[in-house]
């Protein structure tokens, strides 16, 4: 029960679902109630009139006096429609009789009162008319009660029979035009759940009805003040990168030059700190303003891109450090696959995604990039040898400046978060996980695309 009144407070067509069952039920019940009152009363009313037509065709007919039927005639006649008349006794005479079935007959009050009126003879009782004839005679026209109860009863139940088909059918309609209300806020609520993370353009309420569409133009405004928000962060960002890139270049070339001087062995080491650090602080400041480009620039111009292409571009960087680390690094692929898209966006997802698996595989292990296209989807993957990354992280570094702690490598923490918004911007898929399962060491990252076209040719 408490369930039920949880879920019964939770959703707004569950209570109103309820509560209009309930008030269709209640308001059903009364009406069925005063409709089997009323068509009991009316049979009663309508069986009294019969026994005064009775009474009146035998005054008019001047019928003599009836005789009380044989038994078995009575036990054959139909109880229901059986009606029983007698004449009271003159005062001082001797019994005259009312009989119905297999009773015998009883000895009714001589002094009963003209009209209408229910009697108990011996704990059975009797709706009689008792009339006072032209003749002077005094009639008696009966039936039972019991039986003339259960023709009203009857009769007032065919009354339900309404009530007891339509009320079913009415809750089934009622549940159908609830969810049709609802449906345009079930597919509002889908409609929001499946954008993305950088669609912040406002919906449509044209075809909402007017009750939502408030609900509809308050989340638009709220849209509206974070896509703002969002883009003078972005602003800040890049003004940022772009102030600090000067000084950094100026920096740098300070140090080159500085490096041709005579100087003594600890002070050249110093210096080769500070140019790696000047180094990594201008590839991160590049990786920034990449990662703003890709997220609030315009969508770079789409064109038919050969995957194999890209790879060998970037197999071209990335073997120089391969050689130094000693990793085994290559391609292997059962053909060339083409995805319509843009070739530089691409070119960095890839050149991402190696430059992780890299900088991150030991000294002698192994780097792959494979291709495989199956039912017009293209698999980009990117496996090494390197410690992999936990499951419980494997999202978090996806997140921009995340980095996973103690894997000694230093690195901006954007590689990852790069390819991301690459994959949403390109409408791809992504996923990460460990490219040996039984150790749970190295990395996988697949990326899904639709194909262009494949064209057969050796790797």
């Amino acid at each position: 029960m408490d369930g039920f009144k949880r879920r019964l407070n939770e959703s707004l067509q569950m209570q109103l679902s309820f509560w209009l069952t309930v008030a269709i039920l209640a308001i059903a019940l009364a009406a069925g109630t005063f409709s089997f009152l009323a068509a009991f009363s009316e049979a009663n009313e309508l069986q009294d009139d019969v026994l005064t037509q009775v009474a009146a065709l035998f005054d008019r007919q001047r019928s003599p006096t009836p005789q009380l039927e044989s038994q078995d005639a009575l036990a054959d006649s139909d109880e229901e429609s059986r009606v029983t008349i007698q004449f009271l006794p003159a005062p001082g005479s001797t019994v005259s009789a009312l009989g119905t079935g297999s009773v015998q007959p009883q000895i009714l009050d001589r002094n009963l009162h003209d009209g209408i009126q229910t009697v108990t003879v011996n704990e059975e009782d009797f709706r009689i008319l008792v009339k006072t004839l032209a003749s002077g005679q005094r009639l008696v026209v009966a039936q039972e009660t019991g039986v003339r109860d259960e023709i009203a009863r009857n009769s007032a139940l065919r009354t339900l029979m309404p009530f007891i088909i339509l009320v079913p059918i009415l809750l089934l309609l009622l549940a159908d035009v609830v969810r049709r209300i609802f449906r345009p806020i079930a597919v509002l609520s889908k409609e929001i759940d499946s954008r993305g993370e950088q669609s912040l353009h406002s919906f449509s309420s044209d075809d909402l009805p007017k009750e939502i569409r408030p609900f509809v133009h308050a989340i638009n405004r709220l849209l509206a003040r974070v896509s703002q928000s969002i883009d003078a962060q972005r602003r800040f960002v890049a003004d940022a990168a772009h102030e600090l890139r000067s000084p950094l270049t100026a920096l740098s070339l300070q140090a080159e030059r500085l490096s041709n001087a005579e100087m003594s062995v600890t002070a050249r080491n110093r210096l080769e700190l500070l140019q790696k650090g000047l180094s990594r602080n201008r590839k991160l400041l590049d990786q920034l303003l990449a990662f703003n480009r890709i997220q609030s620039g315009p969508v770079e111009s789409k064109t038919d891109v050969s995957i194999l292409g890209v790879y060998r571009q970037v197999l071209e960087d990335a073997i120089p450090l391969a050689e130094v680390k000693n990793i085994d690094i290559g391609i292997s692929a059962a053909g060339d696959a083409r995805v319509l898209c843009s070739e530089i966006e691409l070119l960095t997802l890839i050149r991402n995604l190696v430059d992780n698996a890299v900088r991150y595989t030991p000294q002698g292990g192994r780097v792959d990039l494979a291709l495989d296209t199956t039912e017009n989807r293209i698999r980009m993957e990117v496996t090494d040898t390197g410690p992999g990354i936990p499951l419980n992280e494997q999202q978090r570094v996806l997140d921009p400046f995340y980095r996973v702690i103690g894997n000694g490598e230093t690195g901006s923490g954007l590689g990852l978060s790069i390819v991301q918004a690459i994959v949403i911007r390109m409408g791809w898929e992504l996923s990460l996980e460990f490219a040996d399962t039984v150790a749970a060491s190295g990395l996988k990252v697949t990326v899904i695309a639709s194909a262009a076209k494949r064209t057969k040719s050796p790797a």
